[in-house]
């Protein structure tokens, strides 16, 4: 098969004798040719259907002539920030500016805007008043509605709204941007290209807008919190391609409408997805610059599924992604397997088979594919829903059958691993395997904390739940004569955890006699249920008030509290307990965290210099450790010098 990068300059248009791109695909990410970067993916999918598209990756954002770098495209501009929202790439959860970017030559920041969807699409218009732009990826599809903005503070319009774009194709565009392509190319104008399921489009009437549901004006929601809250999860219960419904938001005289969903694909054509001659590395171009180092987290790593029916309240993945389950086929899977092997950097390891859930390999019940999932309950929230079929032989079989290709000297499972649907399989051959054989040292698992109430406004299971699944871990270790650990993933300051409940899982910590070497503060992105708690203080499920911390400062001491053995901690854990009513959890007894420390200039009576009433004293600092007892002797004899002196 000939594999070769698509176009990125005049020159490599005039070498293959293109006059005019069908469309230009501007992007935040530098160009990586793999099926894990969504610009690579979208861009074969078109070129797959004869159309002819051009790389524009990275513009300089501040100068016009950028996005002409390619020339005026035929049908249209495509445009993405990229892999990861272009505010969570450039700013960690306190808002500081991160130093990396996986998504750029050499790991250097700052080489996409802030916004910066909104900003190209604004750039491009400048550049070409009439041509078409098509927003897609993961910063348009969280934000096609009002959203709330976590770096700004403030309830944001449509990114239609503000971007210029004339359509958003969210989710897994791969249908949508066919069927809009071919819409242009048949002479439709963009302005009639309404119909397309998984898009979103303005307007400035509704009399063409059928079978809609009108969601409270902008004014309106940023008026009243509760108002967003509803039509938050209104919308959230219209993330299914089956039963989702049409909606419609206004703006003033302006409604942005969203279409309800695309189809998931089938297995044949998630096949042909990945099947497509995908170069699987970064343009030659970036070579001089080190290459692009998030290639490394994927190019040995397998894609078997996509989408999610955990339903984790801080994931965006129903919103994006959806929460049926589709799959590769396994010869697909074998195929792009075997060529791996043939990599000249291929040691043998591959990373990682799975997806946003590894080990869902299937729709959670039989009606999800002709029906859809429910709108009033999740697969595995709060308890497994009595139609799940919980089940991992297929992904059992498919793990054997790579175990077995050659060069192959390992298969490990990196991707989240879903412990309360592996309990739920009443066969224990895939824990068994799991452990066995797929476990790189050390198996990561995301229990987020421990305390239910917690628990329960993040959509997790029971702590109990947790509990049954690492007892059965560390039997199982102990059977086959393996010494594997578990790090648990934590999370601190989500909605519904105070001080109290941080200082619950602080203690389970000290129980389990380990410290997690990293912990994530709570962020909260556009467009998950999570956020919607941070913002409105309301759980939007039932609308009751949750508690939210949103003081830098004590969310802070949640997370010192997790690590509340490191030194540097000791002084906001001792805050924290202190706010917490838990100063009993300060002393030397085998429960308490962390031990007291004498007060700074606390006066000490040294043994041997006679009565206290007589003035003979020492200053000691809090920060200085006990002195042995040689020291102590050195001191009182320094002490009676001076006396006799």
């Amino acid at each position: 098969m000939n594999r070769r990068f698509l176009p990125t300059t005049m020159a490599e248009l005039q070498k293959r004798g293109i006059e005019q791109l069908d469309f230009v695909y501007v992007t935040g990410d530098a160009y990586v040719d793999h099926p894990s970067f969504g610009h690579a993916v979208i861009s074969r999918v078109l070129e797959a259907h004869g159309y002819t598209v051009g790389i524009l990756a990275q513009p300089d954002w501040k100068d016009v002539e950028s996005v002409k770098a390619l020339g005026k495209p035929r049908l249209g501009f495509l445009v993405t920030a990229g892999n990861m929202d272009s505010m969570v790439n450039h700013y960690s959860v306190s808002k500081k500016h991160r130093k990396t970017d996986a998504y750029t030559p050499g790991g250097v920041m700052g080489r996409r805007p802030d916004y910066a969807v909104v900003v190209y699409c604004n750039l491009i218009r400048r550049a070409y008043k009439d041509v078409p732009i098509i927003a897609g990826g993961i910063e348009a599809s969280l934000r096609r509605l009002a959203h709330y903005d976590y770096w700004s503070d403030s309830l944001k319009r449509s990114i239609l709204m503000d971007s210029g774009a004339n359509l958003i194709s969210y989710g897994m565009g791969e249908r949508s941007i066919v069927e809009i392509a071919d819409a242009l190319r048949s002479g439709m104008a963009i302005s009639d290209i309404t119909f397309v399921d998984g898009t979103c489009y303005r307007t400035k009437h509704l009399e063409q807008v059928y079978d809609y549901v009108l969601l409270p004006d902008y004014e309106a929601l940023c008026r009243e919190k509760r108002n967003y809250a509803e039509s938050f999860y209104r919308q959230y219960c219209s993330t299914d391609p089956f039963t989702g419904q049409r909606l419609v938001e206004p703006y003033g005289t302006v409604y942005v409408v969203q279409n309800p969903p695309a189809k998931p694909l089938t297995t044949q054509e998630m096949d042909d997805v990945y099947d497509l001659p995908y170069c699987r590395t970064w343009h030659p171009m970036y070579d001089e610059a080190g290459g692009i180092p998030a290639i490394s987290e994927v190019k040995f790593s397998l894609v078997s599924n996509r989408g999610c029916f955990g339903g984790c309240n801080f994931c965006a993945l129903t919103f994006h992604q959806g929460r049926i389950i589709q799959t590769r086929s396994h010869a697909s899977i074998l195929q792009e397997a075997a060529a791996m092997t043939e990599e000249p950097d291929f040691k043998g390891y591959i990373h990682d088979v799975g997806g946003p859930t590894a080990n869902f390999r299937q729709p959670s019940c039989e009606k999800q594919l002709t029906r859809g999932v429910c709108r009033d309950r999740q697969c595995l929230f709060p308890s497994p829903c009595k139609n799940l079929r919980a089940d991992h032989s297929d992904y059992v079989e498919l793990l054997r059958k790579l175990r077995a290709l050659p060069r192959v000297k390992k298969v490990f499972i990196r991707s989240g691993i879903r412990f309360d649907y592996l309990l739920a399989d009443q066969n224990d051959t895939f824990f068994r395997e799991l452990v066995k054989h797929h476990i790189s040292g050390q198996l990561k698992v995301a229990p987020e904390h421990v305390a239910d109430s917690v628990l329960h406004t993040m959509g997790k299971p029971p702590h109990s739940v947790y509990l049954k699944f690492t007892e059965k871990y560390h039997r199982l270790n102990r059977e086959y004569k393996m010494n594997q650990f578990l790090v648990p993933y934590l999370m601190s300051s989500h909605p519904g955890c105070s001080m109290k409940e941080a200082v619950q899982l602080a203690c389970y910590l000290r129980e389990l006699g380990s410290m997690p070497e990293q912990v994530q503060d709570f962020y909260p992105t556009p467009s998950t249920i999570s956020t919607c708690m941070y913002y409105t203080g309301l759980d939007p499920r039932t609308m009751k008030p949750v508690y939210v911390e949103k003081n830098p400062h004590y969310k802070a001491l949640q997370r010192a509290l997790i690590q509340y053995r490191k030194p540097e901690n000791y002084a906001m854990v001792e805050e924290a307990l202190k706010l917490a009513g838990r100063e009993d959890l300060i002393g030397f007894g085998p429960k308490c965290l962390i031990r007291p420390r004498r007060q700074q200039n606390q006066e000490i009576h040294v043994p041997g210099t006679g009565p206290k009433e007589s003035g003979t004293m020492r200053k000691k600092h809090t920060a200085l450790p006990e002195k042995s007892s040689k020291a102590r002797k050195k001191t009182i004899r320094n002490v009676h010098k001076k006396k006799k002196g």
